[in-house]
């Protein structure tokens, strides 16, 4: 017998049974089911805490007359009894003017959050904070606590806390 003579419309010849071959095709599609939901299982992210914040302040490390650069952001949030610092790193391309980002025609949301006022809705966990741009698109600031570039005494003493 050849090996095209067992295979007849989806069946084989097996030890001399003939066997559909669905069933070994629902076992792989199971088996990859299961291979794909385990990390999402492990993954699981934490809780994030969503507060109403008071912006304490904001500050930035602009990168001026760059090609193809990047312009950090920072902000501080009164959050209850917590103060939070993000950092946004925004692409920037404005070799001409300083005022401008090309990037942001491009792809909106290379554009540097601006704080709709003093007051803002967050979110955040261990490691991010994410804000609602006016559009409602979340944007997600990384927690960052390593530079002092702030006046206010509470932000000052955020960074000074973390960096003991």
């Amino acid at each position: 017998m050849h090996g095209r003579d067992l295979c007849w419309k989806g069946r084989r010849l097996v030890h001399g049974k003939i066997v559909s071959m669905k069933s070994g095709s629902i076992r792989l599609f199971a088996f990859i089911l299961a291979a794909l939901a385990v990390p999402v299982s492990f993954g699981a992210a934490a809780d994030k805490q969503q507060v109403q914040a008071q912006v304490l302040e904001q500050n930035e490390y602009l990168c001026a007359n760059c090609f193809f650069g990047v312009s950090d952001y920072y902000f501080c949030f009164a959050a209850g009894n917590k103060v939070l610092i993000g950092e946004q790193r925004t692409p920037v391309l404005n070799w001409r003017d300083d005022t401008k980002n090309y990037f942001t025609r491009v792809h909106k949301s290379w554009a540097a959050w601006t704080t709709p006022g003093q007051s803002v809705q967050l979110r955040y966990d261990d490691k991010n904070i994410w804000v609602t741009r006016a559009d409602g698109k979340d944007v997600k600031l990384r927690q960052d606590y390593s530079r002092d570039i702030f006046s206010n005494p509470q932000c000052r003493g955020a960074v000074k806390k973390s960096s003991k």
